[in-house]
């Protein structure tokens, strides 16, 4: 436990304040519509709005989770998410200009416009649930667990009073502000959580204990978790950690803020964009900042952190008074953050609870605009006012804030809640990449896509199957559950695919005039309503996904090349931290000229 001066005291009851009243100021004009609660009334820029998408991934649970994984895993263990990359360069080329053309209220709304009849309005009011509330909770009280953490170990809260202090105000100015107090706040909380992750990897390097940089870089606890990349030689790391994720993970799971083909809360901030580009604009700022340069300062304290507090059992030793079922590597990044000085240690805090806030309050948003518009709006009253929708909205908003804290206050540890939710999504992905360009796909895809791989993943996570398995003596190595749960949800999803009827020709020929996807996958349609002198195509628009998956590469190679050349510079080897800034800069001007082909409109 940490003593706060007057002056840590004061910046986080700034920050508070500060926050609180944003949310007040804009209640009354987010709280005229549905639109404007959920959606700001679709007029953000795309700076904006990318900041917004980093400080809601900037969450408590994030460097604790990252901390976790160097500690077990290396920096290299970070390629389980650090694979997403794929996954939201391709929102950012191909897909993010096909949701902002939708014009749907949320993503999930969008199965009723490419879908038709009851499956489709199944498939919305259920994945409303599934989503919004099941899935939902479930990643708040993820973040939620790492506030406990942070609470327990730095302030000496007990769980209830961490939940009470932390989701009050955030629940306040959640349910007042709607998406646009969440967006404003999020501005505020991008710089702020920013300055307190690069002060506190600052300071922390410099312990005595640590002994600086170079010290660090040799001390025999450190040496072997360095490499970027998995050691080739160790078989099992290299399928888990590097082979798996870039070759199955990335296109097959669902996995909020990272979903195949956009969607969640990052679909909503495109739904929110000014128009096309500032979507791909937002999404590419975000991607940017979210994988090459905002993992490092978070590595370096877990680097120092393994000085520090060796194993778990030196943090226990440290903070006795923690309970015994919250111990974990994870509690690493909070135990090294008690070492803070006055005034560093004050900005440090308020950056935590700036990052707790703003991904707490983007779910509690997201997760009500589910409920209000796909669920309440289309199952319970069609005819509700906007006034009466606002109100839902915000109740929405009180009941998943509880919910997710009494779920937070019985779990132990942040990478198991991210391996199960990981499992559950396998194998759905392929299906939201496919959707938008294959007439074939309909609703019951998607229905036993979801079934299949929800029951396989609790049948070999959760009974003695995925012990007889998996198990060390098993049939199969532990690696391979995740791609079994890929492979049969896939074929169950394609032979449902083909042994149930397509959706309706008018669905299809609508939903491919407003999208326009254009390719190969919709050519059968495109002919069809031509011999009925019906012309789907806009001739101005070219089928730009070509183009777009070769951005979508170009772009990966330039945000990996950042973030290599920034990990060899603090690892002091200058020679390829050079070479990697210089492909960095060739990638980036091949991309320049990609964008030409791509861009729709002037930003």
């Amino acid at each position: 436990m940490v003593e706060l001066s007057s002056l840590d005291i004061s910046l986080i009851v700034i920050f508070f304040a500060i926050t609180l009243f944003i949310g007040i100021y804009v209640s009354k004009q987010s709280g005229k519509s549905a639109a404007e609660y959920f959606l700001s009334g679709r007029n953000m820029p795309w700076w904006l709005l990318g900041v917004s998408m980093v400080a809601t991934t900037f969450s408590t649970d994030t460097p604790n989770l990252v901390t976790d994984i160097v500690r077990t895993n290396g920096v290299s263990g970070n390629w389980v998410w650090w694979a997403f990359l794929l996954t939201g360069l391709l929102t950012v080329f191909v897909y993010a200009k096909l949701w902002r053309k939708s014009e749907v209220t949320t993503d999930i709304e969008f199965y009723e416009l490419r879908y038709g009849g009851k499956p489709a309005r199944f498939l919305r009011g259920f994945r409303a649930i599934y989503l919004g509330i099941i899935f939902n909770i479930l990643a708040m009280s993820a973040v939620t667990l790492a506030a406990i953490k942070i609470g327990a170990i730095m302030l000496g809260l007990q769980p209830w009073e961490t939940v009470i202090y932390a989701g009050t105000i955030t629940v306040i100015f959640s349910a007042l502000g709607g998406f646009k107090g969440v967006v404003y706040t999020d501005f505020i909380l991008f710089f702020t959580a920013m300055a307190g992750a690069l002060g506190a990897a600052y300071y922390l390097v410099g312990l005595p204990e640590v002994g600086g940089l170079e010290a660090l870089l040799k001390h025999e606890n450190v040496v072997d978790k360095l490499n970027i990349l998995p050691d080739f030689s160790d078989k099992e790391a290299l399928i888990t950690l590097l082979i798996i994720p870039l070759a199955v993970q990335w296109w097959s799971s669902w996995y909020p803020g990272a979903e195949p083909g956009g969607g969640g809360y990052i679909a909503q901030r495109m739904l929110a964009a000014k128009n096309e580009n500032h979507a791909i604009g937002a999404t590419f700022f975000f991607n940017i900042m979210h994988y090459a340069l905002r993992p490092w300062p978070w590595i370096i304290v877990a680097l120092a952190s393994l000085v520090v507090f060796p194993d778990v059992a030196s943090i226990h030793e440290a903070f006795p008074l923690v309970a015994e079922d919250k111990l974990g590597n994870d509690l690493a990044y909070s135990a090294m953050l008690t070492k803070l000085p006055s005034g560093l240690l004050g900005l440090v805090l308020a950056s935590l609870v700036a990052a707790y806030m703003s991904t707490i309050s983007t779910h509690l948003n997201w997760g009500a605009s589910y409920i209000v518009n796909d669920f309440y709006k289309q199952q319970i009253n069609k005819d509700a006012t906007e006034k009466q929708l606002v109100t839902v909205g915000r109740t929405a908003t009180v009941v998943l804030m509880v919910c997710s804290a009494l779920l937070a206050l019985v779990l132990t540890n942040a990478l198991q809640l991210f391996d199960i939710i990981l499992m559950f999504g396998a194998g759905t992905g392929l299906i939201f990449i496919l959707r938008w360009f294959w007439w074939r796909i309909n609703a019951w895809s998607e229905i036993s896509a979801m079934f299949v791989s929800g029951i396989v993943s609790i049948l070999l996570n959760f009974t003695d199957l995925g012990t007889y398995f998996f198990a060390e003596d098993g049939m199969f190595p532990a690696w391979a559950k995740f791609p079994i749960i890929v492979l049969v949800t896939t074929i169950a999803w394609v032979a449902v695919t083909f042994l149930t009827q397509a959706e309706s020709k008018e669905v299809l020929q609508k939903f491919y005039k407003k999208i326009q996807p254009g390719g190969p996958g919709w050519e059968k349609i495109v002919s069809e309503a031509r011999d009925e002198n019906i012309e789907l195509v806009d001739s101005k628009e070219g089928w730009s996904v070509p183009s777009g998956i070769l951005a979508m590469l170009v772009g990966c190679a330039l945000i990996y090349s950042i973030m290599f050349a920034t990990g060899y510079y603090i690892y002091g080897d200058y020679n390829n931290a050079l070479m990697l800034t210089g492909a960095a800069i060739i990638f980036a001007l091949i991309l320049l000229k990609l964008w030409k082909k791509i861009r729709v409109t002037i930003l």
